[in-house]
């Protein structure tokens, strides 16, 4: 089965705009899919199609004609007449999977950007925002909160490495997967806060690879950086990192005030 890696900037000559609002639908069956009442294969397609009325359906109806069933969509971006969208589609066989991205191709004005597996039974992005969240709340020290970053965000924003550095020592404090040197990391965090600061207040993105993301966790001198291959880290993604990377900062000055009280002398007498 070929796998699908196309790059939508090689696509369309606009981007959609990144400000725009995010809607996102999900579970359009009655009920909720378990692994154990269905083990058809299930993938999240990412595509690209007209911002106008019919034109998911369209989409759907030819995944139906291949008999898929699309079980979920999350809309990533919005902007310049096109829509961003991924789509949770169960196949009856993987080996559908390339008639089914010609017959997604054949809609006017629509391209399939990704075809990837689903990793887990149930695929909810907000569910997993919240619980990633929720665990990075209930880390007990500072180590653990940052590991727990890399292990949970990770597998939410579908990230196939993930990491957190400290930029002005040149030290790797957590990682998953399989991340760049600690010297493509640091040299990465210095070039992109160079560019944020230059393109502060001018409404201009800043320019970096299209597959990796990054935030900064400013209270604790630290940066997080997180990458994937051939696939676009979209509006929403980033601003999902940006927010998780606010949690883990609040946790991680909180988790190192705790420490230094606990370590005060006071409390030993």
């Amino acid at each position: 089965m070929a796998n699908v890696r196309c790059c939508s900037r090689n696509r369309f000559t606009g981007e959609t705009g990144r400000s725009h609002g995010v809607r996102t639908v999900w579970c359009m069956e009655s009920e909720p899919f378990h692994e154990d009442e269905d083990t058809s294969p299930t993938f999240v397609m990412r595509v690209w199609m007209p911002d106008r009325p019919g034109a998911l359906a369209a989409v759907a109806g030819r995944i139906g004609a291949v008999r898929g069933d699309v079980t979920g969509i999350d809309i990533l971006e919005t902007g310049a007449g096109m829509a961003i969208d991924e789509l949770v589609v169960r196949i009856p066989d993987t080996g559908l999977i390339d008639l089914l991205v010609r017959e997604v191709n054949e809609v006017d004005g629509v391209k399939v950007e990704d075809v990837r597996p689903l990793t887990d039974a149930v695929h909810d992005p907000r569910l997993d925002a919240l619980e990633t969240a929720a665990v990075l709340v209930g880390a007990s020290t500072p180590g653990d909160l940052l590991d727990a970053l890399c292990l949970h965000a990770s597998r939410t924003l579908g990230a196939s490495w993930m990491a957190v550095v400290d930029a002005e020592a040149g030290d790797l404090r957590a990682a998953a997967g399989a991340p760049p040197s600690i010297e493509w990391l640091t040299a990465f965090v210095a070039g992109s806060r160079l560019a944020a600061g230059a393109s502060a207040g001018s409404g201009a993105d800043v320019a970096g690879p299209d597959d990796v993301a990054w935030a900064p966790l400013a209270g604790a001198g630290l940066a997080v950086v997180l990458g994937r291959e051939h696939t676009v880290f979209r509006a929403r993604e980033r601003r999902q990192v940006a927010a998780l990377a606010r949690i883990v900062d609040t946790r991680y000055r909180e988790l190192v005030q705790q420490q230094c009280r606990l370590a005060h002398p006071s409390n030993t007498a």
